[in-house]
């Protein structure tokens, strides 16, 4: 008979504390359950009773090890030694009071990121996020005016986009220098899909937005991971070239130029004659060095049908503040330099809250500003926090400077947004492609050169691309091939089931093909971590080939999945041997000479589950 505390274990067991009522208690292995009507004694100890009643219940040879008198209790419950049937204290109870909000919802902390560092704020870093939040709060006000423009909307809608991303993010963001808002090139995006109409941007920001809030619930972070680097760098360059052209009509003071980049050149070239010196905008507005009337005369035709307004003298301090110490900051990179990693699947989370918010006051689609994360970095941020004041300052920005707003020149506004995107040409990419690895520049170049048609189009053609030629490396992974008395050949990757064909045609023409045939084939796969059933079939079709020819082959050094699923398959003449050195000792032997002998399927392919094919 089993021991009792073994059944115990096992078995449901009836507990008679104190001879009352009965509950049935079960105990699974790793299940700790207290038992609600277990009464306690005096001090902790449990009442004869209770005792009795258990033994009546547990017949069998008592354990070997002495226990203190009372009723058998879970091993997390029991009492540490002094202090018979009393819980220690520093152990929580499951269900009791000890227990804190975070643990009752363990899901909370990872849906709130707000949880993990909100409890243990410290008043030292108060300063350190206002003085960031301020900063990063000067640099969004001019840059959200501007981007509406790219974004073909009238300047208060930048505004509106630019304070509800900084309080959603404060407690969904995962990282505390990114700043989501306005960009350049999602101004560029939205511009080609909103047609100058406020309220399909708006839905569009809705509709965003729900997308994300998908992608994030169903945890599609990763798919990012297809979008490699070379096609960023193309997508960025070429942004940040049609952005930048794209603003040269308005410091010019042109009219009437299309939206369509080679359009933009065409007409700009055509009609640059038409530039007027007498308008106030006159002065070229260059990145660094911004120019703007100090006498508060309107900047556009358009508005020169009502009356001088009060000076911009705020404006321009603001504008030229902002245009002197953002644009060295870009050069510093974002958020991913400071040591910490961030959640794909969270930050799409909070961008999706954001659009989705957003789009209830009159927001476009926002992203994270690479510039304004810059800034945040350097200014010392020490918390998510930092974006409750840039939320706030662009509120009172949108309550009392939106007369002000009113009078800076768009040639101002074009100014801001070049001196913003040029850093995001990256000129050396090219080059270190070059050097590196020239295959990378053919997503690069395709992405960079149909950005200019349209930028959703390039992303699209620069990721196929990309993806061509991951499929290509996985079709045609390397093979080496070495000759003698035995040819040896070595996959360089995995195979899949592309990879079969290229695989077999170097087999065959290096074995069959030859004046002298070797006297076996070695297939080492040491670099081979899985293959799948296309791949199984024709190394099945591989093994009949060269048998006619009178050639065996055989495997070394196959990894413990590749293997179980070539013994789960059991292969007609399948031979493996664990290292190259043995197998090329046995198959380079005379038939008879007493080699080493192979391990085959026969003697352990009824040792594995059969249905291993992966």
């Amino acid at each position: 008979m089993a021991p009792a505390g073994h059944r115990h274990r096992q078995r449901r067991r009836w507990l008679r504390p104190g001879g009352g009522g009965t509950r049935r208690l079960r105990l699974c292995p790793g299940h700790v359950r207290r038992p609600r009507r277990l009464r306690s004694g005096p001090g902790g100890a449990a009442g004869p009773a209770a005792g009795n009643g258990l033994a009546a219940v547990l017949p069998g040879p008592a354990p070997a090890s002495p226990r203190p008198p009372g009723p058998l209790r879970p091993r997390e419950l029991r009492a540490p030694s002094g202090s018979a049937g009393a819980a220690s204290p520093a152990m929580p109870v499951p269900g009791g009071g000890q227990r804190g909000g975070s643990r009752r919802w363990p899901g909370v902390r990872a849906w709130l990121p707000v949880l993990r560092w909100l409890p243990r704020y410290s008043p030292a870093w108060l300063q350190l996020d206002a003085m960031a939040g301020l900063s990063v709060g000067l640099a969004a006000v001019p840059q959200a005016l501007a981007y509406a423009e790219v974004a073909g909307l009238p300047p208060q809608y930048g505004l509106y986009s630019s304070f509800m991303g900084c309080f959603v993010y404060c407690f969904l963001g995962t990282a505390k220098d990114v700043t989501l808002g306005p960009t350049a090139i999602m101004s560029l995006l939205v511009s080609s899909y909103a047609f100058h109409e406020p309220a399909y941007a708006i839905l569009l920001a809705f509709l965003s937005g729900c997308i994300q809030l998908a992608m994030g619930f169903l945890r599609l972070g990763f798919l990012l991971d297809f979008v490699s680097c070379p096609v960023i760098k193309g997508f960025t360059s070429a942004a940040s070239v049609t952005i930048s052209f794209n603003q040269i009509k308005n410091i010019l003071g042109l009219q009437g130029i299309p939206r369509q980049f080679f359009l933009q050149v065409y007409e700009i070239l055509r009609r640059i004659g038409e530039t007027s010196t007498q308008c106030p905008c006159s002065p070229v507005c260059w990145p660094g060095c911004l120019l703007l009337p100090g006498d508060g005369l309107p900047a556009t035709h358009a508005h020169q049908q009502h009356p001088p307004g009060p000076p911009c003298l705020p404006a321009a301090t603001l504008l030229r503040g902002c245009t002197q110490w953002h644009c060295p900051l870009l050069e510093h990179g974002g958020a991913s330099q400071n040591g910490y990693r961030i959640d794909p699947n969270q930050e799409l989370l909070a961008m999706g809250f954001a659009n989705v918010l957003g789009s209830f006051v009159s927001a476009y689609p926002i992203t994270g500003s690479f510039g304004r994360t810059a800034v945040n970095a350097q200014s010392g941020v020490c918390t998510p926090a930092g974006g409750l004041i840039t939320g706030a300052l662009v509120l009172l920005s949108l309550a009392y400077l939106t007369s002000l707003f009113y009078y800076i020149p768009k040639a101002a506004l074009a100014a801001v947004i070049i001196s913003a995107v040029v850093p995001m040409f990256d000129a050396g990419i090219f080059r270190t492609l070059w050097r590196v690895k020239r295959l990378d520049l053919v997503p690069l170049c395709v992405t960079f050169l149909l950005c200019f048609w349209e930028v959703q189009y390039g992303i699209v053609a620069g990721v196929l691309v990309s993806g061509v030629l991951l499929l290509y490396s996985i079709a045609r992974p390397p093979v080496k091939v070495s000759k003698g008395d035995v040819l040896l050949v070595q996959p360089g990757s995995s195979l899949q089931f592309p990879a079969m064909e290229c695989l077999r045609d170097a087999v065959c023409s290096h074995a069959l093909a030859a004046a002298s045939l070797p006297r076996s084939v070695i297939l080492d796969c040491c670099h081979v971590s899985s293959i799948d059933y296309t791949v199984v079939v024709g190394l099945a079709e591989l093994l009949q080939e060269l048998r006619k020819h009178g050639l065996s082959l055989a495997f070394c050094s196959l990894q413990d999945p590749v293997l179980q699923v070539l013994l789960s398959a059991d292969l007609e003449g399948f031979q493996h041997f664990l290292s190259r050195e043995e197998a090329e000792r046995c198959r380079g032997a005379e038939p008879g000479d007493g080699g080493a002998a192979p391990y085959t399927s026969t003697s352990e392919s009824s040792l594995l589950p059969t249905g291993l094919i992966q």
